[in-house]
């Protein structure tokens, strides 16, 4: 399986100012086969701690920090000798007491040595640690598989290829094949286990079961690492957002969750689940200017979960009527297309990502993209209805701005905007120089 984040990772070991490397994501994500495929590749040899299960050394850091003793317990448990060729991996650091704080160390005391921290929960422990190592770390989001990384796990580097060409009019002689490919991926997402059991069997059963099992797993995370006064909230946040994203309109309703709910109910549980990477929350913004960030509006939001397969699994759409593009499927099909467009989207890590609504009216923009000093309104259509209502009267009432539209239909350029095939999202790197050739 090839992971486009290991690029980031050669870049961050040959920096002259690599500090040691948070790797934050949800869980069965691939950190950890990320990490070790890395170090193979990259390094002599690598010494692996995992502290979830190993119990003996999760006191490592309680007593104090200094590094020669740290680094000499490491080798003498994993049985590695660590020098500058080394890639240290301190895998679920959360569960080591003073674990995240022993990378300022690293960083000050000890910068020679290559470290890579990860853990599932990660982010909700740095939350918690009072004496976080500020700006003595660098930063890496993994995600599930984009569209482009299934295309080569499931051996079609040639389809991928043919999408990074950007030759349109070849693109839409083959656009049949494609949109199967795009219809398999809705179905099997891109969380790395479900992904290579497709690849090696095909069994689009399997893939279900798998996908359950994750599910499955996830909640029992609730209630093992969440406050337990949370644990309900965060179930009913979780399982309402299919239901929500499969609204008209997409933003989240805490009236939906229960008759009532208010937002001081269930913000935390909101904060928790967004920590553990297992949903990603797009607030609206109130206004096309620069920076985006400058009117946001923290009260509106829309809600998604982190991968498209699970996404599918949960609201037990069945395979077939996904296979089919079946009538049964179209209600659901504005809230997966949205999911896959956001989910591509989270993988080029300079975007920030918003949408847009009016105050009073109907208008929609379902993205609104800063990337530096560009900003990009971008309407998302499931099928090749071509209506693009809000976004010419944004445009028009935004001089400068260049609509884009993802949509079914083959490409096609206006002079307002641009209209991509969903299924070539990845190849855009949505910047831009790109959106302006």
């Amino acid at each position: 399986m090839k992971r486009s984040a290991i690029t980031y990772l050669y870049q961050w070991k040959e920096s002259n100012y690599r500090k040691p490397l948070i790797m934050l994501g949800a869980r069965q994500v691939g950190k950890t086969w990320l990490m070790q495929e890395f170090a193979k590749e990259a390094y002599t040899n690598s010494a692996y701690v995992n502290f979830e299960d190993n119990e003996m050394l999760r006191e490592l850091f309680a007593h104090d920090f200094d590094i020669n003793r740290i680094i000499n317990s490491l080798q003498w448990s994993t049985g590695v000798t660590i020098d500058e060729n080394t890639l240290i991996i301190l895998d679920e650091i959360q569960e080591a007491p003073r674990g995240i704080t022993a990378l300022k160390y690293f960083a000050e005391k000890a910068p020679q040595y290559h470290v890579i921290a990860a853990g599932s929960l990660l982010e909700i422990a740095m939350h918690q640690n009072d004496s976080f190592p500020v700006g003595k770390v660098d930063f890496m989001h993994l995600y599930p598989l984009s569209f482009f990384e299934f295309l080569d796990a499931i051996g079609e580097s040639r389809i991928k290829d043919l999408l990074m060409s950007k030759d349109w009019s070849m693109i839409t002689m083959f656009r049949n094949q494609l949109e199967e490919r795009l219809r398999q991926y809705y179905i099997i997402g891109g969380m790395p286990e479900v992904v290579s059991s497709f690849a090696n069997e095909g069994n689009l059963t399997r893939v279900r079961t798998i996908q359950k099992a994750i599910l499955e797993s996830y909640e029992r995370d609730f209630s093992k690492h969440a406050p337990a006064i949370e644990v309900p909230r965060i179930r009913m946040v979780w399982k309402s957002i299919p239901a929500q994203l499969a609204k008209e309109n997409k933003k989240f309703v805490y009236g939906a969750i229960k008759e009532g709910a208010r937002a001081k109910d269930f913000e935390l549980a909101i904060e928790w689940l967004k920590d553990a990477g297992l949903i990603y929350k797009v607030n609206r913004c109130k206004k096309a200017q620069l920076p985006l960030s400058a009117y946001e509006d923290f009260s509106a939001f829309k809600l998604f979960l982190s991968d498209i397969g699970l996404m599918g699994a949960m609201s037990n759409i069945p395979v077939q009527s996904l296979l089919d593009g079946n009538v049964l499927f179209s209600d659901f099909k504005g809230a997966l297309t949205e999911q896959y467009v956001l989910q591509q989207l989270k993988d080029n890590s300079s975007l920030s990502i918003y949408y847009w609504s009016a105050e009073n009216s109907r208008g929609e923009i379902d993205f609104l993209l800063q990337d530096e000093e560009m900003i990009i309104p971008i309407e998302v259509k499931a099928e090749e209805n071509l209506q693009a209502k809000s976004l010419k009267v944004f445009v028009e009432r935004n001089p400068g701005l260049k609509g884009m539209r993802l949509s079914m239909s083959p490409y096609r350029e206006q002079d307002w905007l641009v209209n991509y095939p969903l299924y070539s999202i990845n190849a855009l790197q949505i910047s831009p120089s790109q959106h302006h050739n």
